[in-house]
């Protein structure tokens, strides 16, 4: 089986307990037979410990199959990049399911109307995005017709 956890912010911001109480469930996870596919889809805060390098991006997944560990399967998200279809894994011998997070999330940016509660004209939040990235992020925002 696999957890599929979605870090929230609380849970990675250090000293508060949400913090604590992911970490302790996320060592659990780690030390048990559960494969663990980790979704940080937020720039602030602190990143969960890896043992793999992580290159610098926005956002990651993480999939730390049980048989591959302390090794993880790494995807480093920029704004720009397509949101990838990421493999679930099932038990042995079944094969990995997979998971379009990218329509997931599409679909419930349309279910839930953010595009009728968030306000594009505000800075998004911090931390600030470097210049290149401002500049792509305001080209799809005019592009889409919301500045």
């Amino acid at each position: 089986m696999t957890a599929i956890e979605i870090l929230s912010p609380s849970n990675k911001r250090a000293g508060h307990e949400a913090y604590e109480e992911y970490q302790h469930k996320r060592r659990d996870l780690l030390r048990s037979g559960a494969h663990l596919l980790e979704l940080d889809l937020l720039r602030g805060g602190l990143r969960p410990p890896l043992v793999t390098l992580r290159p610098k991006a926005h956002y990651y997944v993480m999939l730390s199959r049980v048989e591959r560990r302390p090794r993880v399967d790494l995807w480093p998200l920029r704004l720009q990049d397509r949101i990838p279809v990421l493999p679930v894994p099932l038990r042995t011998p079944d094969p990995d399911v997979s998971l379009d997070l990218g329509k997931a999330i599409h679909t419930i940016y349309d279910r839930a109307s953010y595009d009728l509660r968030i306000d594009y004209r505000q800075l998004p939040s911090k931390p600030d995005l470097p210049a290149e990235d401002r500049a792509w992020l305001e080209s799809q925002l005019q592009a889409a017709g919301v500045r």
